[in-house]
């Protein structure tokens, strides 16, 4: 067996308590600004900023460090197009006969509906894909653990990166997403998870009047 290996973590920051707890208020801030929009402009995005995001979203711990993740980012017109129709093929299914009655009440403040404009308009789509296996550098396949959370959770760094980099974004999650493994010849041990649409909000978007819950309502402290 393998014998770990370790060097000495010097990238701690020691800051006063008083600094850290601004720049956690700050930080609590800035992302309570953050939205989910449905309204995007075409307005070109540097690739750069999209690259820097999933460099952040890459350094997310995961199970065993295999990180089961793969980002496939979408700009061409052609196939954007194509992952929109098949989206709206399965949202057609989805809201007007799959979803239940509760399901579709809780989406009703939302306003949403079957048609997705802004996976053709927005610059970017990033097809999220989990993996359910990895390939060591030595050749050797091994079998993922904990890959939802792992995704999970860098996803929800690249969420918050591309916000912090001024962008917008939105998580849709057409069910089932097969079709992207198809579009995008994705292979079959790759499980679509998530696709996130990514760039600046139309200058006529608005967002739904909902609230977040309180701390309170959130957490415990025991």
């Amino acid at each position: 067996m393998t014998q770990p290996q370790y060097i000495p973590f010097d990238a701690h920051q020691n800051l006063a308590e008083e600094d850290m707890i601004r720049r956690a208020f700050e930080f609590r801030q800035e992302m309570q600004t953050r939205r989910s929009v449905r309204q995007f402009s075409d307005r070109a995005v540097p690739r750069e900023i999209i690259e820097e995001c999933l460099q952040t979203a890459g350094s997310a711990p995961s199970g065993a460090n295999l990180q089961p993740w793969h980002f496939v980012v979408i700009s061409d017109s052609a196939v954007k197009r194509q992952i929109r129709l098949a989206a709206e093929q399965e949202e057609h299914e989805f809201y007007t006969r799959r979803a239940p009655p509760e399901w579709m009440a809780a989406l009703a403040p939302l306003g949403t509906d079957e048609h997705k404009p802004f996976l053709e308009i927005a610059p970017y789509l990033i097809a999220i894909f989990a993996l359910n296996n990895s390939q060591l550098e030595d050749g050797r396949t091994v079998k993922n653990y904990y890959v939802s959370e792992s995704v999970g959770i860098s996803t929800g760094m690249l969420i918050t990166a591309l916000h912090h980099a001024g962008l917008a974004c939105l998580t849709h999650t057409p069910s089932p997403m097969k079709f992207l493994n198809r579009i995008l010849n994705r292979p079959p041990n790759e499980r679509p998870y998530l696709l996130l649409v990514v760039g600046y909000p139309a200058p006529e978007a608005v967002v739904p009047d909902i609230s977040k819950k309180s701390l309170d309502q959130i957490a415990s402290f025991v």
